[in-house]
């Protein structure tokens, strides 16, 4: 076979791609946000042996497009109201797209010139929209989960080691003790990453929470050097923000670490409007966020920054343990992953597309949704149980809350919006998230008229 034949093959397999994606993005806003059951039927056909021979390229993309497209949730549509996920931005769509064909390994400088410039100027710019320490190191890894792993692992090394223990070489075994402070409604997958790192979760200390799920500040125990306060900036269900600033006071007095995830809330920070409810943030070590919930990039991107870089690069070095300008050290020395993509790129392509005043107009319409869902949702009887001050909405009927999720899965089954149930300070309820750039005012209608539909075929 020759190169140009290979090249050949390629170029149709990427335009008959494109070509299907225009068609899916065209009938977007008009399909089902989740697959009927006559469409999961067209599932059955990927149920076979592994065949002996290859197929065509074409025709794979084609059997994509005919039986995977009709069985996708409409995450990019919206009417997509679960896991604070949004769309992919226009300019994301095309740089993924270029990426795949680059295939790049953004390792190194050296594996990936592109790659590392790219993701050099989104630091840049990150650190700016959000008006963060410009010494700060900023990782592009796949998610929220990740990022929290790198900013923990560089509060475990520092912690540890001004009490004169080298993690990195002397292990958990034997090494002193620190404090890790919580919040009660602290995400689960901080647990996680604390059981991952050998911390473990027993020794998390509970911080009191107020009626919407935020640190109670009055109720903060006594601190010392030895801790690491895990903040929240958007608890999940809520969007309620920590008093971040007010416990970074306190921290900075006796030299503890504040960490703060902030999967989707941190991106209040870019708003002139939301930016009261995050002050102070800008005090903690080390903060985290996605790209894949409001500012729309495609799964999985997110991003791990941190004051202290030498620390990070201590704790996730694959060289000698030495510290030189963070600019000038390779991906490969700051993240988890030898072998990574280039999801930077796609940081900088949203960026670029959305300038400061775009991402600050996208934020301040999602809230504006949310707070019309949830007057909404109050004319049809529903309680809303959290106060709407970010994007997130919770809601129950308070004569049928044991039976909510029935309500939920009626709105699903309709295929007109997707959201899911939750609990809220012991009660049954749902979760309504806005972060897509694509969701209008129009949606949100189409959602109530929904949920009524939904409430009515219930007897409720």
């Amino acid at each position: 076979m020759s190169v140009q034949h290979k090249l050949n093959l390629s170029k149709t397999a990427i335009a008959r791609s494109s070509e299907y994606a225009i068609e899916y993005l065209e009938q977007l806003d008009r399909m089902r946000v989740s697959p009927s059951v006559e469409q999961a039927k067209l599932l059955d056909v990927f149920d076979e042996s592994m065949p002996p021979q290859g197929m065509d390229a074409n025709e794979i993309v084609q059997l994509l497009h005919k039986h995977g497209s009709p069985n996708t949730v409409a995450t990019a549509g919206g009417r997509y109201f679960g896991l604070v996920v949004g769309g992919s931005l226009p300019a994301c769509a095309g740089s993924r797209t270029l990426m795949a064909a680059w295939d790049q390994i953004g390792t190194t400088h050296f594996t990936s010139p592109i790659t590392s410039k790219l993701e050099s100027v989104a630091s840049d710019w990150i650190l700016d929209i959000f008006s963060l320490p410009k010494q700060s190191s900023v990782g592009f890894v796949t998610g929220t989960t990740m990022g929290n792993f790198v900013c923990l692992a560089a509060a475990r090394h520092f912690l540890l080691a001004r009490l004169g223990w080298n993690v990195e070489t002397q292990g958990l075994m034997g090494c002193p003790l620190i404090r890790v402070l919580a919040s009660k409604e602290v995400h689960f997958t901080v647990k996680k990453v604390l059981a991952l790192l050998g911390i473990g979760t027993n020794i998390i200390e509970p911080l009191e929470v107020d009626d919407d799920g935020a640190i109670d500040i009055d109720k903060l125990p006594t601190l010392d050097d030895r801790c690491l306060i895990l903040t929240q900036a958007g608890n999940v269900n809520s969007g309620a923000i920590d008093p971040i600033g007010a416990i970074a006071a306190e921290a900075k007095k006796v030299g503890a670490w504040v960490h703060v995830d902030g999967a989707f809330g941190l991106w209040a920070a870019a708003s002139e409007k939301k930016k009261k409810l995050i002050q102070g943030f800008e005090c903690a070590d080390s903060w985290v966020t996605d790209g894949h919930k409001w500012l729309n990039t495609p799964y999985d991107c997110g991003i791990a920054i941190c004051r202290n870089a030498e620390a990070v690069h201590n704790s996730m070095s694959t060289t000698a343990p030495y510290f030189a300008a963070a600019v000038d050290i390779d991906a490969k020395d700051m993240m988890p992953e030898l072998s990574r993509s280039a999801r930077g790129i796609d940081i900088w392509a949203a960026l670029k597309n959305l300038g400061k005043d775009g991402v600050a107009s996208l934020i301040d319409r999602n809230c504006e949704q949310a707070n019309r869902m949830a007057s909404g949702l109050k004319d049809l009887g529903f309680d809303v149980l959290n106060a709407v001050v970010l994007n997130q909405v919770v809601a129950t009927f308070p004569s049928h809350e044991d039976q909510i999720d029935k309500l939920v899965k009626s709105v699903v089954d309709s295929g007109e919006a997707w959201f899911g149930v939750t609990e809220w300070q012991s009660r049954s309820a749902f979760r309504i998230s806005f972060s897509s750039w694509v969701t209008t005012l129009d949606d949100v209608e189409t959602t109530l008229k929904a949920i009524k539909k939904a409430k009515q075929k219930l007897g409720w």
